[in-house]
């Protein structure tokens, strides 16, 4: 995997950024970033894909319906309630399930958070958008901007074992699944790389939050 110095790279200053997205890999740390930014820029406003996702799967009844007609009965319990940890367990070792969660979860989310970034464009406050698959959906032309977490392939790997618990095997899978890590890198404007303690991280999402409000 493509490495680079262990430093934080961001582009020239921007004017007029109002809509920020946040995207990297599976377990660069992106919700860890978002969470320092919001401890830094209290007034800003924040969508988390992630956790739109878990509201959709839990009481949005279209949603459900979708998801028993595209599974079947065994992703839910005796009560009718949705077994994420199967649900999980079928996309992540089926790409076409995956890929039918996804047509249905994906629409809903981003016609959301691109809603409340229209809302908020013209507003004196800033707007970030944490969306994992923000380049696969082309998310970023709704963005003034983007950040990509990022580490290297080790550390990724080695914190996605440790999340799951996830093999080896499954965890490289996981990571393969998604786009390279170094074509996000390559689009971003911005990169933070998170390969160390959480406070270098809060320290770089420091430096960018100055340069927001500036």
């Amino acid at each position: 995997m493509f490495r680079f110095s262990e430093r934080f790279r961001d582009s020239e200053v921007e004017e007029g950024v109002a809509v920020i997205g946040i995207t990297g890999g599976i377990s660069t740390g992106k919700s860890t970033f978002a969470k320092s930014l919001r401890g830094l820029l209290p007034a800003a406003f924040f969508f988390d894909a992630d956790v739109m996702a878990r509201e959709l799967t839990h009481r949005d009844q279209s949603v459900l319906r979708e998801i028993r007609a595209q599974f079947g009965a065994e992703v839910f319990d005796a009560n009718g309630d949705l077994n994420r940890a199967q649900l999980r367990s079928i996309v992540f070792t089926d790409g076409d399930k995956k890929r039918a969660l996804e047509e249905i979860l994906h629409p809903r989310i981003r016609r959301q958070w691109t809603t409340e970034a229209e809302i908020r464009r013209n507003s004196t406050e800033l707007f970030f958008a944490d969306i994992p698959l923000l380049y696969e959906t082309a998310g970023e032309t709704l963005c003034d901007a983007v950040v990509v977490v990022a580490c290297s392939g080790t550390v990724q790997l080695q914190r996605l074992m440790n999340r799951g618990p996830f093999d080896r095997v499954t965890a490289e899978q996981l990571i393969a699944a998604q786009m390279p890590l170094t074509e996000k890198i390559r689009r971003a404007d911005h990169v933070v790389w998170n390969n160390g303690a959480p406070a270098v991280l809060g320290a770089q999402a420091a430096i960018l939050a100055k340069r927001w409000q500036s």
